[in-house]
């Protein structure tokens, strides 16, 4: 098989995301009710009529996302045949998207994902005191360099590389102070630009293990199934399928890079040339095409996707 389905992460949220698919087909809207129920509260309000500052916080942006990806992989199945186990030959997801790309494969339950993404954005925005830490998009340096540019900056702070996005664009992570210097010294070793992020904490760094062991508490709570086909783990950039791997590297993820670069490398290795955005926005489409050459994007976000999508899954499967 040559298709992988990969799912958004935070930063990719904008109000009425998921609307359109909703209104045109129940098997979104379901979705969303079920999102609903579990978190006892109308996410869907926030989701589709704002505030944005409302769904901008860690704790809304983190359950939404994974609603309309979710939502959309239903529609997917119902209206143009997809099927993770049929079509696709590994799920892959940008930090909080490993949960709803695990909710996609059967591993975890859409209540149960939803409680968790609620349950840790609380706890990463809980972790770090408002304004102690920061993050920085560092542009034009390979990965090595980003690395070398955060251990430099720490000096005896935290500072480490958070996100590997691919496409020369690394996203460093930690104390602000270090965070601050790490943007002056990549611009000195060669950064196209570097610029500290509006976030609001410091995730994927080891600043964020108050977050890990209030995961480590609320995984031990759930049923994680073996998925229909492998999930490329971001603290790994490889596949994995046993539960209890699955809830290990789940932790390990809220202190660790993201290897997106290295995961999407590693699917593109094994076979995949078309890559199946499920969800809001187009970013990780973008980082695709500049991670691999040749690979495909295929966004899919609202109802005007569907058809198209069909088209790409077809194309993919006779390739």
């Amino acid at each position: 098989m040559t298709a992988a389905f990969t799912f958004p992460g935070q930063g990719s949220q904008a109000v009425g995301m998921g609307k359109a698919l909703a209104e045109a087909f129940p098997a979104a809207r379901a979705v969303f009710d079920e999102v609903d129920v579990a978190l006892g509260e109308k996410l869907t309000a926030v989701i589709w009529e704002g505030p944005g500052e409302t769904l901008q916080l860690t704790q809304n942006a983190q359950p939404a996302l994974m609603a309309v990806s979710l939502a959309a992989m239903r529609v997917l199945e119902s209206e143009a045949g997809f099927s993770v186990a049929k079509h696709a030959a590994y799920v892959a997801g940008h930090s909080l998207g490993e949960y709803s790309a695990l909710a996609a494969a059967g591993s975890l339950s859409i209540s149960d994902t939803a409680r968790l993404l609620r349950t840790r954005g609380l706890a990463m925005q809980k972790a770090v005191s408002v304004g102690a830490g920061a993050m920085a998009a560092l542009l034009g340096l390979d990965y090595e360099t980003a690395v070398a540019v955060a251990d430099e900056a720490a000096q005896g702070q935290v500072c480490q590389a958070a996100n590997d996005n691919g496409g020369g664009q690394v996203v460093v992570s930690g104390d602000k102070a270090a965070v601050e210097r790490a943007v002056e010294i990549a611009k000195s070793r060669g950064a196209k630009r570097a610029m500290l992020l509006p976030v609001s904490a410091p995730f994927h760094c080891r600043l964020m293990q108050p977050a890990a062991d209030a995961m480590a508490e609320a995984l031990a709570g759930v049923i994680i199934k073996p998925p229909a086909v492998p999930v490329v783990s971001n603290v790994l950039a490889a596949p994995i399928s046993k539960p209890d791997e699955i809830r290990r590297r789940l932790i390990e993820q809220v202190t660790g890079t993201v290897r997106w670069r290295e995961s999407v490398a590693y699917m593109a290795a094994h076979g995949v040339t078309r890559f199946f955005e499920i969800g809001s926005g187009k970013v990780l489409s973008g980082l695709v095409k500049r991670i691999v050459e040749g690979a495909a994007g295929v966004s899919v976000g609202g109802p005007n996707d569907i058809v198209s999508a069909k088209d790409a899954l077809a194309a993919a499967q006779s390739s």
